[in-house]
Order: structure tokens, then C-alpha cells, then sequence
């Protein structure tokens, strides 16, 4: 019998994305969230988790930098990707070398611009809003030690009509985001 890939996903806000994952994979028999992992205690996440049946795990800083505990605990659960879906915090050089290639990310923008350090949320949004560009989109890719400059894997966009607020894009990339997240996901972890 094949084994089911088993997935953690990190989240750091309202955990959106993470239910859509577990809502398009719920009862394909494709892959297995092992764990919501969270570094916020205020996140909605971790009330989407509870919803979902998914277990959750949270964490602060020390436990992820100085620690082996994330790692331990998704050994226990025998992970085989991580995904984030909002998370904000750069990866430790431990968890990246114990999942090479196998660490993706979702970032509201067409990197290679409007990305790196602090370039999240409504800041994308509002710098690409700012700059007058005329579309902007998503972009899926491998996470490496620096912000958002990992291998992109696949990217999608949509227009910027005159008129449009930062909040009117925000909503047209989270679309983006739910329409193609979980069929990267499926493509890369499962080959679905």
C-alpha cells in the first residue's frame, strides 16, 4: 500500500489558506495534514485547526531557533512537507537541510519583486498599489535561508484596474490563492 505524504503547515495569522488546503485534500486520500504548526497565540489559525480536527502546535521563538522540539515533534508525526501558508518567520538551517526541496511558500506577489523582509499582508499590497503597476499575483516557490528567494515554482496573476485599493487587491490575490495553492501542493507533494 503507498504511503499517504504527510504535510505540515505553518501559519502565523487568520489561517485562510491553511483551510483551504485542508478543505481541498479532506477525504482524497492524496495527502495528510500531520499538524497546524503557529508561532501567535492571538492567530485564528489555531481556532481553524480546532474547527478542522487538525492538531495544532504552537511555538515561540526560542523553541524554534534554539530547540529541536518543532523538529522532534514532526519526526513524531512523520512529516514529509512543509507548507507555508502565511507564515513569517525564516526557517532554521536545520529544518531546511532535514527538507530539501520539500518546503514551499505562497507569497503575494510577483517576486522577484515586492518580497523579502517585511514585505507582507497589506504591505505587498500597498507598495504594488503605490508603484502604479498595472498586475500583480501570486507566487509559489521553494523556501530557502533568505526571505522569499527561493526556486519559483509557479506564478499566476491578475490586472490592477484603475481605482483599485490595496484591500480590492488583496481580495483578487487571495483568490489567486485558493484557486492554485492546493493544486501546487497536490502537483508537488502527492504528483496529482
Amino acid at each position: 500500500m503507498k504511503n499517504i505524504p504527510r504535510i505540515a503547515i505553518f501559519a502565523s495569522g487568520s489561517g485562510s489558506n491553511a483551510q483551504r488546503i485542508a478543505e481541498y485534500f479532506a477525504g482524497t486520500g492524496l495527502l495528510q495534514i500531520s499538524a497546524i504548526y503557529c508561532n501567535n497565540s492571538e492567530a485564528y489559525v489555531l481556532e481553524r485547526a480546532k474547527l478542522l480536527g487538525i492538531p495544532s502546535v504552537l511555538f515561540n521563538r526560542h523553541d524554534f531557533y534554539h530547540t529541536t522540539s518543532i523538529m522532534d515533534d514532526m519526526k513524531n508525526r512523520k512529516t514529509d512537507w512543509i507548507i507555508l501558508a502565511g507564515f513569517l518567520w525564516l526557517i532554521p538551517e536545520t529544518i531546511l537541510k532535514s527538507f530539501p526541496q520539500r518546503i514551499i511558500n505562497i507569497h503575494p506577489a510577483l517576486l522577484p519583486a515586492y518580497g523579502g523582509k517585511g514585505m507582507y499582508g497589506m504591505k505587498v499590497h500597498e507598495s504594488v498599489i503605490a508603484s502604479g503597476d498595472k498586475q500583480s499575483g501570486i507566487t509559489i516557490h521553494h523556501v530557502n535561508e533568505l526571505y522569499d528567494e527561493g526556486d519559483i515554482i509557479f506564478q499566476a496573476t491578475c490586472q490592477i484596474q484603475p481605482g483599485d485599493t490595496p484591500e480590492i487587491l488583496a481580495a483578487k490575490i487571495h483568490e489567486l490563492e485558493y484557486e492554485n495553492f492546493p493544486v501546487v501542493i497536490g502537483k508537488m507533494v502527492a504528483g496529482s
